[in-house]
């Protein structure tokens, strides 16, 4: 989404007893997101949610529809989940108002996660969850991940080949953006547009000129991801090809040691945020068991 938010550096607000606003400090950028962790038990791991462009940490948290919310989906599972703003948004926008590229949002991303881990158990590891261009940093950060504590990365919104000009994102493209986004509306609770108003926030200019990069950049990328890795694509997906043969093509160049891919019917690009949320949600956190059992297996 696109359209101006009402107040784009704002903190997140804390929304309920399980789900709180946090800062994290991230080598001098200041995130702000939303953690949510499980009660009375220390978390098992540490779901780590990256929002797409335009958008805020509260899309993993969406409060049209309580059944949406991966983060206290995550919670009632034993594992803390964090929804982060990305860099050149919220808490940071003021420090990088024109955003940051892919690599550097990466870096910052890996340094807010060694603090969190300072602040509190990460159980397991991390495990990363990113939805469109979030979906770009999530593997970028996995990419360049050191160190075994990071269990999977879990993906949705992308692939390496465009379905529609990524220029149709600004400009006179913005109002046919819309029904990129989105897909028929009947896919979406009551409400979800209301509430959805205070999730965004203006594309960073930076992170704007490097979009239309990514079908060049992926390959490098995904040789470089050492980890299980997931990627799930909406039925009426419509910025990025998703056809059998992208998809068997696009899994085949990454160098994970396992790769799924899956389709969710009767779901928009914004998953999340549709009545398919809980559904592909429950899927993330089933991968993140598999995932965690993997690492159990190997750790013994």
């Amino acid at each position: 989404m696109v359209q101006p938010p009402l107040s784009p550096d704002a903190p997140v607000a804390a929304t309920d007893d399980l789900v709180q606003a946090v800062e994290l400090d991230a080598g001098g950028l200041t995130l702000s997101g939303l953690l949510a962790v499980p009660r009375d038990v220390p978390p098992r791991a540490v779901l780590v949610a990256l929002h797409g462009a335009g958008m805020r940490a509260g899309y993993f948290h969406g409060r049209a529809d309580v059944s949406t919310s991966l983060l206290s989906l995550a919670a009632a599972c034993d594992c803390a989940a964090l929804a982060l703003d990305r860099p050149g948004y919220g808490s940071s926008a003021p420090q990088v108002p024109e955003g940051l590229g892919l690599t550097a949002q990466a870096e910052h991303i890996r340094q807010a996660l060694a603090a969190h881990g300072r602040q509190y158990s990460t159980g397991g590891g991390y495990f990363l969850v990113g939805h469109s261009l979030g979906g770009k940093v999530a593997l970028a950060t996995a990419a360049g991940w050191e160190g075994g504590d990071l269990l999977g990365v879990d993906v949705s919104g992308i692939s390496d080949r465009w379905a529609v000009p990524p220029e149709s994102r600004t400009g006179e493209g913005i109002r046919r953006a819309r029904g990129l986004h989105w897909g028929p509306l009947s896919l979406y609770p009551p409400r979800t547009f209301r509430s959805a108003e205070r999730l965004v926030a203006p594309i960073p200019a930076h992170e704007a000129a490097e979009i239309p990069d990514w079908p060049r950049i992926y390959p490098e990328v995904a040789r470089r991801v050492r980890v299980p890795a997931r990627f799930t694509f909406a039925e009426h997906e419509r910025w990025w090809r998703c056809d059998e043969q992208t998809v068997r093509a696009m899994a085949g160049r990454m160098a994970a040691p396992l790769v799924r891919t899956e389709h969710v019917a009767a779901a928009g690009h914004n998953i999340s945020l549709g009545r398919a949320a809980r559904g592909y949600h429950l899927r993330v956190l089933a991968f993140l068991e598999e995932c965690l059992a993997r690492a159990e297996g190997a750790a013994t």
